[in-house]
């Protein structure tokens, strides 16, 4: 099929679309990761951090760009793909018996728009300090390295920050169970499967992704990370 024909076919934008996901998926668990070595002290967390704006900063490049390009087409096809399902309608499908759905199914529209709006704030908060509501723009460690686990102590003991992340964590854990099994079944690695709740692989993913990223708020405002 031509490349243009493959874009424009449903088929085809339901591929990228899960192609796309598959790259945030993977980009999400390995930013967890770096995250909980929150967890082993400021020295641990900032060394991580010197180390992606160091050593590794070209290459952390080429991934940010992956995976802006990822999310870009993945927003780009879930909007074309809800404007051809609504133009595609019939006009009694509004009254029809509703399908069984997960929680994760329903908010998938909305949970995509906080977690494009988290994702936006996230990149000005803790990459650029663009914004900078625990005023530690600048700041830096004993070592001379930024201050990357001050400004996550700093800002999750502001109440708004920290509810913000934890609500866009718990957007983030739907959409990754409803998103995670809706991939590979669209790339053809899954059934179609009477009881949606039967996605172990899925849930595994969200849980374990949505525990990771809530820990680090949670244990700032336990005082476990301080």
């Amino acid at each position: 099929m031509h490349p243009l024909a493959f874009y424009r076919s449903t088929i085809g934008k339901k591929i990228i679309m899960g192609v796309t996901g598959l790259i945030g998926i993977a980009f999400v668990i390995l930013h967890m990761a770096g995250n909980l070595q929150a967890f082993a002290g400021p020295r641990k967390l900032n060394a991580y951090g010197a180390m992606l704006h160091g050593p590794l900063n070209e290459l952390l490049w080429v991934l940010r760009i992956i995976l802006i390009v990822a999310v870009i087409l993945h927003v780009l096809m879930a909007y074309q793909l809800t404007m051809r399902s609504r133009a595609a309608r019939p006009i009694g499908y509004e009254h029809r018996e509703p399908q069984v759905s997960t929680l994760a199914a329903r908010t998938m529209k909305w949970g995509g728009v906080l977690l494009l709006a988290f994702i936006i704030f996230h990149i000005l908060h803790f990459t650029t300090q663009t914004v900078d509501p625990a005023g530690m723009r600048g700041m830096t460690d004993v070592a001379g390295d930024r201050d990357v686990y001050g400004n996550i102590v700093a800002s999750f003991q502001i109440w708004w920050v920290a509810v913000f992340y934890i609500a866009a964590m718990i957007a983030l854990g739907l959409h990754l169970y409803h998103g995670a099994w809706s991939s590979i079944r669209t790339l053809g690695y899954a059934k179609a499967s009477p009881n949606p709740l039967h996605r172990r692989i899925a849930l595994v993913v969200a849980i374990v992704v949505w525990l990771g990223f809530t820990l680090v708020p949670l244990g700032v405002i336990a005082g476990i990370i301080r």
